[in-house]
């Protein structure tokens, strides 16, 4: 007995380990996003549209692409005034009630979605607000995204900042059954249920049919953090 419980211990730490890796990659493309950004000329003749596309349509045209969604959002100071500047394109989407499905990469039009007038107060929201007051990358999520997946989706936003100035922030949109399918086997391999969480405890993925994605739960002093993240992993025996 003691030998199982010792190697679902070491199967959890390889699972949190898991965890930090693929967010480790998410937060690489991030930090060469911003690099870039910062290293472009403002006053060139490629418009900022045209600069962010070609920084991550690659990453989304990818056959079987990690990515949902991904670009920059300006700060209203840069975009002039209270305007809302998107420069944020979408992956291939999977059916959903709204849209349908689409095959290859879009940009966001939200003058084609009428209900997209919350974002006009985007300062407020939790993956612009954070990132802007911490000055690091924040993940968002899960929460569903009504705007365009329709799905339950997390939002890893980082901070382009120069000279103090805050210019808006560069992120990427992920499914949730995406992350499913990069964690799962090694939460499987523990033999024992578990539930990854956010820092609010709300669940993100789980091996536990009976807790469900999105629900809260209580986190325990002996959950498994996951370096580099502000996820955990908790066994959900109990729960």
């Amino acid at each position: 007995m003691a030998e199982s419980t010792t190697e679902a211990a070491v199967e959890a730490v390889t699972a949190a380990a898991r965890v930090s890796d693929l967010f480790a990659r998410i937060h690489d493309t991030l930090g060469g996003w911003r690099e870039a950004i910062l290293a472009a000329e403002p006053s060139g003749a490629t418009s900022l549209d045209d600069r962010i596309a070609a920084l991550v349509l690659p990453a989304l045209a990818e056959d079987d692409p990690l990515l949902i969604g991904a670009g920059f959002v300006a700060a209203p100071e840069l975009a002039g005034g209270s305007d809302v500047r998107f420069c944020w394109w979408l992956g291939p989407l999977d059916e959903n009630p709204v849209f349908g499905a689409t095959r290859a990469p879009s940009k966001l039009d939200l003058a084609a979605r009428s209900y997209s007038d919350y974002l006009r107060d985007f300062r407020s929201l939790e993956w612009y607000c954070v990132p802007q007051s911490t000055h690091r990358t924040h993940i968002t999520g899960p929460y569903v995204d009504h705007l365009c997946a329709c799905d339950y989706i997390v939002t890893v936003t980082s901070p382009v900042e120069y000279d103090g100035r805050m210019l808006g922030v560069v992120g990427v949109d992920v499914y949730v059954k995406r992350l499913e399918r990069e964690l799962l086997p090694s939460m499987l391999a523990s033999g024992r249920p578990l539930a990854l969480v956010n820092e609010q405890g709300r669940v993100t993925v789980s091996t536990d049919p009976a807790v469900l994605v999105g629900t809260v739960i209580p986190v325990g002093s002996d959950a498994e953090e996951c370096a580099g993240t502000t996820f955990r992993l908790v066994e959900t025996g109990g729960v």
